[in-house]
């Protein structure tokens, strides 16, 4: 029945065009309004409409039923359904059902309650002006205040979506920016890799007075290793220091935790080895047959150790050299963040036209950038998030 159906991105805009200034009724509104957005947020375009549920309507008009669902709730009232669990014939059931529950609204107030709308603030014409002169693109944005003077920066998918939310918010941070905010200036990356790196340098270059917290760290855990006395990579959660060499670091311990008790089964590492299982004998997966036996050393070093090092390599950029490629501003674009010798070099945009098949050009387009411990942190963070992402090491491109 698929098979030949339209894609979603070729009746978007007849969806927008069909429920403008309309309520979208469904059975169960919530899931499917969800579902809804959900596919208009990987178009870029914020699909906000009010919404009626028939079940939540049903509960309140008709009560004491055994049953809301779609199916026994229109046989239960007699409701003739063709086609049941496909498109048009549950649409003209709830079609039906809705009709009826109108007719028992008498007094209209249950149905004007139950308008699910999302609460909105009117915005000043300033603020609407502001807005719509704001893409929907992946970059980092600036608010100014009549001054000219940064107070505020951040990182976005949808610049123009989280600028709006700044506006609309009530928290106190956002009721400030409403307050001083007389422009808003931005810097398109196509990248959030980017975007984030970004983000973070020139919060540390300007020191915008709203955005106090994110100039503290944004890391409180790393991974470490050593070798034990008897040869073995030892690996370690540990809270995260910057005089120490980390193999990776986390905002928090517990998603330390999560990437460590994956990598035991990825690679097949002891839960003694790793710190995950105390104990001064075999761990938990030997008794089970799913160690080796490193633990109580009836695996060698040497074979253990290759595939804590698998992992070591993977995931740390120490000593490495590589590019990093990633969207870039418009289509036939790309961004490169380069690491040579596991510091972070900078980063660049180049057009797919012009190759980066050497280092000299390479190095050309690269915008300097600090290599600080957040950046690490951006960095590695991104490339275990994103798996896909393209890599290239740097021996792979030529120099002249």
């Amino acid at each position: 029945m698929l098979k030949n159906a339209p894609k979603f991105y070729e009746i978007a805009k007849r969806v927008v065009e069909i429920t403008e200034d309309s309520i979208v009724v469904a059975h169960n509104a919530q899931f499917d309004f969800r579902i809804l957005q959900t596919e208009f947020r990987r178009l870029g375009f914020p699909f906000e409409r009010k919404t009626l549920c028939t079940v939540e309507l049903s509960k309140k008009l008709i009560p004491d039923l055994p049953s809301y669902s779609l199916g026994k709730l229109v046989r239960s009232l007699g409701i003739p359904v063709t086609d049941r669990h496909r498109a048009s014939g549950d649409a003209l059931a709830t079609v039906k059902l809705f009709k009826m529950l109108l007719s028992k609204d008498s007094e209209k107030t249950i149905i004007q309650d139950a308008l699910n709308r999302k609460p909105k603030k009117q915005l000043e014409p300033k603020l609407i002006d502001i807005v719509s002169s704001l893409p929907y693109s992946t970059g980092v944005y600036y608010i100014h205040n009549e001054e000219g003077a940064i107070i505020y920066i951040g990182k976005s998918k949808n610049i123009r979506k989280r600028v709006n939310q700044h506006f609309t918010g009530t928290a106190p941070k956002a009721k400030k920016i409403q307050l001083q905010v007389a422009s808003v200036t931005y810097e398109a990356t196509g990248s959030e890799l980017v975007a984030l790196l970004k983000e973070s340098e020139e919060i540390k270059r300007n020191k915008p007075l709203l955005n106090r917290a994110l100039r503290k760290r944004r890391f409180t855990h790393a991974l470490y290793s050593f070798v034990d006395s008897e040869g073995y990579i030892n690996l370690k959660i540990d809270k995260a220091d910057g005089r120490k060499k980390a193999i990776i670091t986390f905002t928090n311990r517990q998603g330390s935790k999560d990437f460590l008790f994956n990598c035991v089964d990825k690679y097949n590492l002891c839960q003694k080895l790793t710190g995950i299982y105390k104990t001064k004998t075999s761990c938990f997966n030997y008794e089970v047959k799913k160690c080796n036996g490193a633990c109580v050393s009836k695996e060698t070093p040497e074979s253990y150790n290759i595939r804590v090092s698998q992992l070591i390599n993977k995931y740390s950029y120490s000593n490495k050299n590589m590019v990093i490629v990633d969207r870039g501003r418009d289509i036939d674009e790309r961004s490169a963040i380069l690491i040579k010798d596991g510091i972070f070099q900078g980063l660049g945009f180049y057009n797919l036209n012009y190759q980066i098949n050497n280092i000299e050009i390479l190095e050309s387009i690269i915008t300097p950038m600090e290599n600080n411990r957040d950046n690490q942190h951006i960095i590695q963070t991104y490339l275990r998030r994103n798996k896909r992402l393209k890599v290239i090491p740097l021996d792979n491109i030529e120099t002249v």
